[in-house]
């Protein structure tokens, strides 16, 4: 098992936890596209031993064990990971820190990561390898090409944090970049990489509860923090206000890129 990251990976409950509930509710179930055709391009089946990295409330891992799929998470939250537990009783969800997998080698068929490893963390796909039987199935997701995306506005509150923050942010989304992600798994050992683009759109009932959804996320914490929580809710009131529909869900698609790989 590979050394715990230098980083202090327990901070994330702080951003991402403190909203748990709100975020497993109204904001991780607009996420089903993305994890239904990544299931899907994997072929995640019964008989699999799937991990999911950075499983947030574990609505990923719900989906995987409904196609028969014996499941485990880890993520660093652990409200988050109370909800994932609550909603998958029979899966084996921790709370740690991805560089430092508890589990054994060649222990799984199947890892995924939705929009948890990002340029940032490219050393917990060692772990991965490792915990990844002969021939195991890689599939993970990054951000795409946000500025081109239709729904682009939906992420537009998060610039409010501070400029080494969003600099942060701007440095995780590399991975989605033409080449980046396909040079990465090549250079931990991954073999027939594709790179495939996955259906992703948020839908909010009216801009209140696109603000709180979006209040319940890790880079939104960032911009609370400088902002404060009143400011922060009230700049994203009013943007998804210019986007509202008649008779119509407020929509936001935006890029994801996935990636598919196997072990050798």
């Amino acid at each position: 098992m590979a050394q715990a990251s230098t980083q202090d990976w327990t901070v994330v409950d702080e951003g991402w936890g403190r909203r748990a509930v709100d975020f497993a509710t109204l904001g991780e179930p607009a996420n089903c596209r993305e994890y239904v055709a990544m299931h899907h391009s994997l072929g995640v089946d019964g008989g699999d031993r799937v991990l999911d990295v950075a499983c947030g409330s574990g609505l990923a891992l719900e989906l995987a064990a409904l196609r028969g799929a014996t499941c485990a998470g880890i993520d660093a939250s652990a409200r988050l990971v109370a909800v994932a537990r609550d909603r998958n009783p029979d899966a084996d969800v921790r709370v740690g820190d991805m560089h430092a997998l508890p589990w054994a080698d060649d222990s799984m068929d199947v890892v995924t990561s939705f929009r948890g490893i990002w340029g940032t963390t490219p050393g917990a796909l060692a772990e991965v390898r490792r915990v990844l039987a002969p021939g195991g199935r890689l599939g993970l997701t990054v951000w795409g090409h946000i500025k081109v995306s239709p729904g682009a506005w939906a992420l537009a509150p998060f610039r409010l944090a501070d400029d080494p923050a969003v600099a942060h942010q701007a440095a995780m989304v590399a991975l989605g970049r033409p080449g980046a992600g396909e040079d990465l798994l090549a250079s931990f050992g991954f073999a027939e990489v594709q790179r495939v683009a996955v259906p992703f759109a948020w839908e909010f009932a009216d801009p209140e509860s696109y603000a709180r959804a979006l209040a319940a996320t890790g880079p939104a914490y960032e911009a609370i923090r400088v902002v404060g929580e009143d400011a922060f809710h009230d700049a994203a009131v009013a943007t998804a206000s210019r986007h509202v529909r008649a008779g119509l869900p407020l929509r936001a698609e935006i890029a994801v890129v996935g990636y598919l790989a196997r072990t050798s």
